[in-house]
């Protein structure tokens, strides 16, 4: 898993994955960059995907310059 900086400080994929769900995930894959910018400042966001729990599976996206996230559930 490749690390990146995130607000100003490195993360992983769980640390990413639990600054988007609020809690630490069961699992995490790797960070990629996103094809979209923020919508709150216009920065860089990254997505990983990560399992919440045993029967759900969510990509979750956070802005790399300021406190906006989100996911893809409906």
């Amino acid at each position: 898993m490749s690390n990146r900086v995130v607000e100003g400080r490195m993360v992983n994929a769980g640390r990413l994955a639990e600054l988007i769900e609020g809690e630490r995930p069961m699992e995490a894959e790797a960070i990629e960059d996103a094809d979209r910018e923020c919508p709150d400042c216009g920065g860089n966001v990254l997505q990983v995907g990560y399992m919440p729990s045993v029967t759900e599976f969510v990509i979750g996206y956070k802005c790399q310059d300021c406190a906006w996230s989100d996911d893809d559930r409906e």
